[in-house]
């Protein structure tokens, strides 16, 4: 755990706000929802929530046969960061910031594909040679969740087959968010 030297008091009705340099650092936004855990030397620990956080496993499921049935790397994100990945080492991708482009698509609410002569995006902060040629949102209850996303080299298309592979397992895992 990093100090930070700022303080805060708590007001009469419990709240505390967290400042606006951490919030901007941790990528906290209005109305992010964020978990609370305590721990036995008395601290106090607030977490980003990510819904898509918990299926990690369920998700790389999915990257694993979208890769196998495609030519592109594939990967699922929460709001944040890279949550699954197939096709590519996961440490170069996995858990990584998603780009300002990308989070910028994401809020768009449509599936978007790469076409020839539009600027390529990239995946993510810092890493360079995956470049997004589909990115469909993960809507659950009006919110945006992440992103499924086929990734591929700078200049590389993808077609109508992973334009609508995108739009259905978003739609499937947008779909089991709500139940």
């Amino acid at each position: 755990m990093k100090a930070t030297g700022i303080v805060r008091r708590i007001d009469d009705l419990g709240r505390v706000v967290i400042p606006k340099e951490i919030r901007r650092t941790m990528r906290i936004r209005e109305g992010d929802p964020l978990e609370i855990y305590t721990t036995k030397e008395g601290e106090v620990i607030f977490k980003k929530y990510s819904l898509l956080g918990g299926l990690e496993d369920f998700a790389a499921q999915f990257c694993d046969t979208l890769n196998r049935s495609t030519d592109f790397t594939t990967a699922i994100t929460d709001r944040d960061s890279i949550i699954a990945v197939a096709g590519a080492p996961k440490r170069e991708l996995l858990g990584k910031t998603l780009s300002e482009s990308l989070e910028k698509l994401m809020e768009q609410r449509q599936v978007w594909r790469w076409e020839t002569g539009a600027a390529p995006v990239s995946a993510c902060v810092g890493t360079t040679g995956y470049y997004v040629a589909v990115a469909a949102p993960i809507l659950s209850a009006g919110d945006v969740l992440g992103l499924v996303l086929f990734l591929a080299e700078e200049g590389v298309a993808a077609g109508e087959t992973e334009h609508k592979l995108a739009q259905t397992v978003a739609a499937f895992l947008g779909k089991n968010m709500e139940e």
